[in-house]
């Protein structure tokens, strides 16, 4: 009996080592790649932030040519340079660059094997209830990831390059600064999308309920920033513009927990009716 479930514990391990090497496996597929096309790569996807042709400075200003705030919206040609004040600084950032890249595009297929790994665990009607949970977090994941990419970024690079205190302090940004603040809004946006996911088992499994999340609220807006403040650049600008969607994530979160809830006290009261019917 101990041997069988020695054996069966081992079996699980197993499993999983081969999941994880799979993952593994496509994301060092995709780094390769980015490594591959690092030069293309910083010139046209890390560096496009931080110039007047981005999609995002194109949108605001054209917003402001129609509401007459041509001045305010349309960026100028930001006042820095970026610099490798470190030996290793190039390589060391193309290959963290090449490592989250690969992270972000195998990110569908990586959170598919842990499920595949998940889902044999599962109880028939918990494998009902979680039907599209791989599409659902890889979508709210690169939604996450789009949102630090055209909002984050740019904004936080306008912001930061335009800044001056005295016209004698001349704004270089070492790549390796860059390139951290860089992927911590992506990948950060990313992870904290998952939000509404999180909420949905939480509540599925009875330890969060629509009551207990209006109560906190206000305490969620408060570790919603901290939150912010952790994961950006210690500015209130990053914080305020990565704790604004996830107030309303929370706020959509409240709505798929009451969703969730009602499901399930629906099921048990149906439960309820069939115990009493063969009792």
């Amino acid at each position: 009996m101990s041997e069988e479930k020695e054996m069966s514990f081992l079996d699980h391990l197993e499993e999983l080592r081969w999941h994880l090497v799979r993952s593994a496996f496509a994301i060092i597929i995709f780094m390769i790649l980015a490594f591959i096309y690092t030069p293309w790569i910083f010139t046209n996807i890390i560096f496009a932030p931080a110039h007047v042709d981005f999609p995002t400075f194109k949108w605001l200003c054209k917003l402001g040519e129609l509401t007459g705030a041509e001045e305010a919206l349309c960026a100028k040609p930001f006042p820095f340079k970026i610099q490798s004040r470190y030996m290793t600084g190039q390589f060391t950032m193309q290959f963290l660059a090449a490592f989250v890249i690969g992270f972000i595009a195998a990110f569908p297929y990586v959170f598919w094997e842990i499920w595949r790994f998940i889902k044999p665990g599962l109880h028939m009607n918990e494998m009902k209830n979680s039907r599209g949970a791989v599409f659902a977090v890889s979508f709210l994941f690169m939604l996450g990831v789009s949102f630090g990419y055209f909002v984050l970024c740019p904004m936080m690079t306008w912001f930061f390059s335009s800044y001056s205190i005295s016209p004698d302090i001349v704004n270089e940004f070492d790549i390796t600064s860059y390139v951290s603040t860089f992927i911590a809004l992506v990948f950060g946006s990313g992870l904290l999308f998952q939000l509404p996911v999180v909420v949905y088992f939480l509540t599925k499994i009875g330890i969060l309920t629509p009551s207990f999340m209006r109560t906190y609220r206000r305490h969620a807006y408060v570790i919603i920033l901290i939150v912010g403040a952790i994961v950006t650049p210690p500015d209130p600008l990053s914080q305020m513009l990565i704790s604004l969607p996830l107030f309303l994530l929370y706020e959509i979160s409240i709505f798929i927990s009451v969703y969730v809830a009602r499901k399930k006290r629906k099921e048990e009261e149906q439960m309820a009716k069939t115990d009493e019917m063969t009792a």
